[in-house]
């Protein structure tokens, strides 16, 4: 295990600023995910730590030493790509031994005992003669998976390795890496667009936009309190209602556009602001004058949930709901929301 830190990292290709001046610590054993849309600058950030991608200006250290210059291959890192790049005419044994014997890491035997520790740990010992062409999706990736690990590297770097499974294997494959990283403990760095995946994996979330950290922070911390208008629909899809914050009877009062009242449950000061609000955070009910009201647009069924579209103060709103009730479009309803559970985002605090 090892730390990683990033300074003041900028890279540029000919015009084009990709990654405007981040700085990252990783702490040893951490698992850190860079989150963000396509085009954010998340994997050129992964390759810039693996070595495969030059920086315009700052500095990488991997375990207190600067490795800025260095090639891949002195870094003590693994990386995972999304393609798993598996040598087809080599057995899974073979595909899993190959950066050993390219490094000249051990001797035969310690190779050997080396790649049946690494496919023990992704649960495919039996299956160390077989080709890449024999297996499915899912058990080729964890064969890469095992490749990456089994040089015993003080960082895995992992370039979106699920983005290629379908939904039932990506599920299984989450799990598997939270067990993996629990057993070996090896500072992971992980990119990904799918705040799931984020979410359920991470010790702390790398949120980037246009190649600068918007937010960090634990999952949990992260998603309940985004700092941003982009954080906040980013991560959970929240929606995002205009407002005037106005004072009544020494309550902040949160005003739409078309007059209705949302109290709220902190003092903000008046003018005005975004409110977040997340689609699970709302429930609709029969229209009622204590609450806000809206009309439905839309209702679609996702089995055990519906979601909702909303219209309400010219706006549409996403809402979450179980399928106790159903409602049809058209029906005036109330919106309900939790007061805790509403953020208010001034503006963007400054970036990184």
């Amino acid at each position: 295990m090892a730390t990683v830190r990033l300074q003041a990292i900028k890279k540029s290709f000919g015009p084009v600023d990709v990654i405007h001046g981040v700085s990252l610590d990783i702490a040893s054993g951490e698992f850190v995910s860079l989150l963000g849309a396509s085009g954010c600058g998340k994997t050129t950030l992964l390759r810039i730590v693996a070595g495969l991608e030059s920086v315009t200006s700052g500095q990488v250290e991997i375990d207190g030493r600067v490795v800025t210059g260095l090639p891949p291959e002195q870094r003590d890192i693994a990386m995972m790509f999304q393609s798993y790049a598996l040598l087809p005419h080599l057995t899974v044994a073979e595909n899993v031994r190959f950066p050993l014997r390219m490094r000249r890491i051990g001797s035969r035997d310690e190779q050997h005992e080396r790649v049946k520790a690494a496919l023990e740990t992704v649960q495919l010992g039996k299956m160390a003669e077989r080709r890449p062409s024999q297996l499915s999706g899912g058990q080729q990736q964890r064969v890469a998976l095992a490749r990456a690990i089994v040089s015993r590297p003080k960082v895995l770097l992992l370039d979106e390795p699920l983005s290629n499974l379908d939904a039932r294997l990506r599920e299984d494959m989450q799990i598997e890496l939270i067990e993996i990283h629990k057993r070996l403990g090896l500072t992971t760095l992980f990119v990904t667009h799918d705040q799931e995946e984020a979410l359920s994996l991470s010790n702390r979330i790398i949120l980037l936009n246009a190649g600068r950290i918007e937010q960090q922070g634990d999952p949990a911390a992260i998603y309940a309190q985004p700092d941003t208008a982009f954080a906040s629909s980013f991560l959970g899809s929240s929606n995002l209602l205009p407002v005037t914050i106005e004072q009544a009877n020494g309550n902040a009062v949160a005003v739409l556009s078309d007059g209705q009242r949302l109290s709220l449950p902190t003092a903000e000061a008046s003018g005005p602001a975004t409110l977040s609000l997340r689609q699970e955070d709302v429930t609709l009910g029969a229209a009622s004058p204590d609450a806000l009201q809206g009309s439905i647009r839309t209702r679609i069924y996702l089995g055990a949930r519906n979601r909702y579209v909303v219209r309400i103060a010219g706006m549409e709103m996403k809402v979450l709901t179980a399928n106790d009730h159903v409602f049809q479009d058209g029906d005036t309803v109330s919106l309900s929301i939790h007061p805790q559970r509403v953020r208010v985002i001034r503006s963007n605090p400054q970036v990184q």
